[in-house]
This record gives C-alpha cells, structure tokens and sequence, in this order.
C-alpha cells in the first residue's frame, strides 16, 4: 500500500523551491501563479543565484543553502526540487526526513538504483515523492488518453520524434543522449496513455553522419507493455525539417479503430462505429499541471499520478533501452528493476531506509503500486 502523510493546515501550501536557475525560474513563475500555493524560501548552493532570483521576480522569501534549515524558519509544508538529477537523491532525502513532502523535477534520479532508494526513503519517512513528469498534463494527452479508452482492445502505439536543438554545452557531448535526456518524456506518456506498464524492449540507436551529437542522437524502440499492446519509439534530435512537436506524433490502433495526435493540436479518432470527436478539457498544463496534482494530493490523500514508486518504471524504460542498444539483445523490464534493486540494497547508507529495501524481498514488489490510504495527518 503507498501511504503517505496529508497536509490540512488551513491556508495556501507554503513551499520551499531548492534551485534558482533557469528551471527554477520556471517553477517560481508557476508557484506564483497558484493562488493554492506560497513561495517562502529559495535554496540553492549558489546564494548569488538565489538573490538574483528574488531581485528579478520581486520575492520576499528566506535564502539559504539548506534545505532543512529554510523550510525550519518558514513554516515549510513543501518542498520542490528543481535541481540537476545528480543532486535529486540528496535533496529529497533531507527534505523527506525533515518531515517536508516533495515534488521533484524529473527524472527521479539518475539511476533506477537511486529510485528505489528515493521510494524505500518515502516510506520510512512517510512523505509524499511526486515526480514532475510535465508531459503528461497537456491538454492534447489527456484528450488522446479518452479517445484511446474508446478504441477497445490496443494492439500498437507509435510516436514519431524528429527535433533538431542545436544545445551546447553538456547535452552536446553526452553518451546515449536522446535515449536518456528526452526519451523518458515519451516513454511515461505512453504509461499514462494505457495505464499498462512496459514488460520488454528492443532497441536500436545510432549517431547519423550529419549529427552535431558526440553520443547517439537517433533511436528505434519497441517495448512490450503489461496489456499485451507494442510500443514503438522512433526518433532524433539531429531531424532538421518537418519537425514534430515537443510532444512527438502519436498513433494508437485498437480493435476498434485508431486515433492520433500531432503533440500540438486537437487529437482525433476514427472508430469502426464512426468519427470519434476529443471533449475539451481544463486542466493546468506542463509543470503547472504537475503542481496543481502535488498539492491535491497533499489534500485529499490520492496517490498522483507521478509517485515515485510508479515512476521509477519510467526511469527503467530508459535504462533498459540504453542496454538493449548496447547489448544488442532484447531487456527485460523486471530484470533492469531486480538489477538496480541489488545494487539499492548493498549502497543504501542509512540503516533504515535499508532495512525498509531489504523488507521488499525484490524491487517489483514494490515499483508501480499505486494504492493509497493516507495516514498521519499533518
């Protein structure tokens, strides 16, 4: 059972946002504009950074380089993570055993291992890991998750990728970049499309003669998912002309009829029965999305849709085409998951946390369970 503890302390959630830079501006846009929401404290190792951020937005708010520290002296209810992955492990880690739930940028950490690390912590700690998985909560999805409800039985998924971002810096020079600084968007999607989650994959990835990638910008995915349906990925991020969005192309085929999606517009289906037409929706988008769930839950005690025991199957999917395309072999979604569980329960430094990882007897006990029953309210 996924428990974690509510907040139902009268008044907006007060939250401690832990980074300042360019994503971090992003986030104090977005907490600014939730009327549910109150910015009181800005963490990060770069003060100079930070009191930049509160020169440009107009914030009157504690700084600091401790995340325990700041939420202390403000009364915190939350926190959210917008720093680099290598430093989402750590962050969370204080914040949750500070007593302080997390919305975390994603992806949950750079290793799966890391992952269940971060949801074995969530339990013993009883706070709540949510992973802003931004993709999820644009209009478009939502609309192509109802049509696809309509088209029955699913036999195959695509999404078509073709982006060509001239980076810089970092993204420029990494080993397997698409597959593991974009691919994730995509892969949790199509989790939330079909609520089913990935069983296998096979994949391909290579570098074209043209890329300005030093690591491989192109890949071909194709994973079997716990329904029975196929998931095939084909992108690149070196495709320079009739670029798709962001979001990809998508294409779902059921048994009764198909329905696509151009990650942009409106989302169509066409049934056996008929034309299948998308009901508008209203929701926030992107990050504003993920933060207006975090705080529901915080609410209500409903697990969202990005906790991180869920979300680390997200992680695995990426983890797995990465060695699927290195080994040339299809991978098992539940060996990477058992692989990375290994190595959690051998590295996990603090004893309990340890100890809650040993009480799992295996990482798939645990990864993508999704009941809720709230417990100590706070």
């Amino acid at each position: 059972m996924i428990s974690f503890k509510t907040v139902e302390t009268a008044g907006p959630l007060r939250v401690v946002q832990v980074g300042a830079g360019g994503m971090g501006k992003a986030w104090i846009r977005t907490l600014q504009a939730n009327d549910d929401v109150e910015l009181v404290g800005i963490v990060d190792l770069n003060l100079g950074a930070a009191r930049a951020a509160v020169e440009e937005f107009g914030l009157s708010v504690a700084l600091g380089t401790s995340v325990s520290e700041v939420a202390a002296a403000t009364g915190a209810h939350a926190v959210v993570n917008v720093t680099v992955p290598a430093a989402h492990h750590p962050v969370n880690v204080e914040a949750m055993f500070a007593g302080l739930p997390v919305l975390c940028e994603k992806p949950v950490a750079p290793t799966v291992a890391e992952g269940l690390s971060l949801a074995a912590a969530a339990e013993v700690s009883g706070q709540l890991l949510m992973i802003s998985q931004s993709r999820r909560y644009f209009h478009g999805l939502t609309q192509l998750k109802a049509l696809t409800a309509e088209l029955g039985d699913i036999g195959v998924v695509t999404t078509e990728f073709f982006k060509a971002p001239h980076f810089g810096g970092f993204r420029e020079e990494m080993a397997h970049v698409l597959l593991v600084d974009m691919a994730i968007h995509q892969f949790d999607a199509v989790r939330f499309l079909l609520d089913q989650d990935p069983v296998s994959v096979y994949c391909e990835e290579f570098n074209p003669s043209w890329s300005w990638y030093d690591g491989a910008a192109a890949a071909t995915a194709v994973f079997q998912l716990s329904g029975g349906a196929r998931y095939v990925y084909t992108g690149s991020w070196c495709a320079d002309g009739l670029e798709t969005s962001w979001n990809g192309s998508w294409r779902v085929n059921g048994a009764g009829g198909s329905a696509a999606w151009d990650g942009a517009g409106v989302p169509a289906a066409e049934l056996s029965s008929g034309v299948s037409s998308a009901a508008p929706v209203s929701h926030e988008e992107e990050i504003g999305g993920a933060l207006a769930e975090f705080v529901s839950a915080l609410r209500s005690g409903d697990v969202p849709s990005g906790e991180v025991h869920s979300n680390v199957l997200s992680l695995a999917m990426v983890e797995a085409a990465v060695q699927s395309a290195s080994s040339g072999q299809r991978v098992l979604i539940d060996d990477v998951v058992e692989d990375a569980y290994r190595v959690a329960v051998t590295s996990e430094r603090r004893a309990d946390v340890r100890a809650a990882l040993g009480s799992w007897g295996s990482g798939r006990a645990r990864v993508g369970e999704q009941t809720s029953v709230p417990v100590q309210s706070v």
